[in-house]
């Protein structure tokens, strides 16, 4: 059943991932993934070296997932990141039962 799981959630494309994980992290109030994904988008390094933390400024689901749109921006994609974000994406919905 996991395989099959993960092959659907495979298929899907980044961007899919991203809202399905999204979605779930919102509606379990699940900060800490939020702000881990942050920190390993593509533009996280260079908003780190400006505040030293984006943990220190994340305080709300709201505010992370606002965060990501500020970052990722229009036609933006994800860079060098994209697959290490895929996996968290898919791991994060196979955790919590979302598929």
């Amino acid at each position: 059943m996991t395989d099959a799981r993960f092959a659907a959630l495979d298929a899907l494309t980044t961007e899919e991932l991203r809202h399905r994980a999204f979605d779930l992290a919102r509606d379990r109030r699940d900060l800490a993934f939020l702000v881990d994904v942050l920190q390993h988008s593509p533009d996280a390094y260079a908003y780190e070296q400006v505040d030293g933390s984006l943990g220190s400024v994340v305080t709300s689901v709201d505010e992370a997932i606002g965060m990501w749109s500020e970052f990722s921006g229009e036609g933006r994609g994800y860079g060098e990141a994209e697959p290490l974000l895929r996996a968290a994406f898919i791991d994060y919905l196979l955790r919590h039962g979302a598929a």
